[in-house]
């Protein structure tokens, strides 16, 4: 699951448990502080009550992006963030006793807590990243080529690299007048014959190969002497990049990479399970949202001219085109005179009431009927006019197989790359479709789910 969250492995795992076990222990303190101790108040009971007031406070945490180091190192974000989180946990609680009063701590101990809580947070951040850095890499990279792919893979190593323990030793190209180049932090410090002597002087543990770059420049032979004697690990640039970003490198991307890989398996199992969890969600949102589509369709009437609802053709799964419907959020005039367009950020189609629905993700709800019916699926890829499917198929490679599933009312893509309107964004987002069709799965669709509502909560829809 480290590829979920963009790699981290036992780094990751550190600061979650760590997080927990501090704030169990946070609770504790505040009690034996408050109350003193007892044989009868410390007993499994205080346990499992602090466990869930350190749970909430780690979701908390999660929609405060605290979780993202790379957000945190600026120390008034940190405090910020840490404080809204205690704040929105403090509430949450106080709203959870008030219902359900037995599984309160005692009078005056959450402030006791929250503040101690509120400490340790900031405290355990700044020495986490600290111990991070102090530790050094537990993994050495090397990167064979230079394209495009392979600079963004190496960003996000480098942006990351504390979080990640992973340290990039340098670029290695087939070009020998780029020698010396700059390209990242560092640069190209050697060409593909190179490579033997780079990884002794270096200790470099995992050469990272983009074939598009090296096809027919390798000494096979003295690659094969490395890896057996060195122990060195060879990775395909495909691999690396879908392990660290989340999302499947389209760029010099082989049909046999995609053949001879992993997942991408769909099991009648899976396929029922999925189904069965869509008319769940779906038939309960469908409830739930009743009294907010009545308010929307009020407004909606108020605020322009025209129809409350949209219905629009789509693509869907093997090509199949789907009618989806939508609360009418741009003036029914939007494409009279240009017809199929892209949306684009601030679009002066838009409606005053239509810009809070696309914020807020409201505008998406009527697709619930499309979910229950069985045309779309609650987690999948988004799916996309006809008018725009003809032409990305002919622009980008492996752009159909995105429909070789259900579209989604949300999806990977939409919780991991904020906003879409030209050709170049939709290469991005079918790189994070990619990577959710070969991972296929219950838990990463419940993972999207949980993604996608702190992107509404937190109002980072389309605008």
């Amino acid at each position: 699951m480290t590829a979920l969250v963009g790699g981290g492995g036992w780094r990751n795992a550190l600061l979650v448990v760590v997080d927990h076990l501090l704030f169990v222990a946070a609770v504790l303190v505040a009690v034996w502080l408050r109350l003193g101790y007892n044989e009868w108040v410390f007993g499994w009971h205080l346990v499992w009550r602090a466990s869930l007031v350190a749970l909430v406070l780690q979701v908390t945490m999660h929609y405060c992006d605290l979780y993202d180091l790379r957000t945190i190192r600026n120390r008034r974000n940190l405090f910020v963030g840490a404080l809204q989180a205690v704040a929105a946990a403090s509430l949450i609680l106080a709203i959870l006793y008030y219902w359900l009063p037995d599984l309160m701590l005692g009078r005056g101990v959450l402030v006791m807590a929250a503040a101690l809580m509120l400490g340790l947070v900031v405290a355990w951040r700044i020495g986490f990243e600290w111990l991070s850095a102090r530790l050094g890499p537990s993994e050495r990279l090397l990167i064979v080529g230079t394209s495009s792919a392979a600079i963004e893979l190496a960003r996000e190593l480098y942006e990351r690299r504390h979080h990640l323990g992973v340290e990039l030793v340098g670029f290695v190209d087939a070009d020998e007048s780029k020698v010396g180049q700059p390209v990242l932090n560092p640069g190209v410090i050697g060409t593909i014959p190179d490579i033997p002597a780079i990884v002794a002087a270096h200790k470099v543990d995992r050469v990272v190969v983009s074939l598009a770059n090296a096809r027919g420049k390798f000494s096979m032979d003295a690659l094969l002497e490395i890896k057996l004697r060195a122990g060195v690990r060879f990775d395909h640039l495909a691999s690396i990049y879908e392990e660290y970003t989340g999302k499947i490198a389209v760029e010099n991307l082989r049909p046999s990479w995609l053949i001879f890989s992993s997942g991408f398996r769909k099991t009648r199992l899976l396929i029922a399970a999925k189904r069965t969890m869509d008319l769940l969600l779906a038939s309960i949102g469908l409830l739930l949202a009743l009294p907010v589509m009545a308010v929307a369709a009020v407004l909606i009437k108020l605020t322009s001219p025209g129809p409350i609802f949209y219905h629009q053709s789509r693509v869907g799964q093997n090509g199949r085109v789907v009618t989806v419907h939508k609360f009418r959020s741009m003036r029914t005039d939007a494409e009279l005179k240009t017809g199929a367009v892209w949306a684009q950020q601030n679009d002066p189609r838009v409606t005053s009431f239509g810009r809070f629905m696309r914020k807020t993700r409201l505008d998406e709800i009527p697709q619930l009927w499309n979910v229950f019916r069985g045309e779309m699926s609650f987690v999948g890829p988004r799916p996309e006019r006809p008018e725009f499917v003809a032409k990305l198929t002919k622009e980008i490679p492996f752009y159909g197989q995105r429909h070789v599933v259900k579209p989604g009312l949300t999806g990977w893509a939409q919780v991991r790359y904020a906003y879409g309107a030209s050709v170049e964004d939709a290469i991005q987002k079918l790189q994070y479709d990619l990577f959710y069709i070969k991972h296929l799965s219950l838990a990463l669709d419940l993972y999207i789910v949980f993604e996608t509502a702190k992107t509404v909560v937190l109002r980072r829809g389309s605008s």
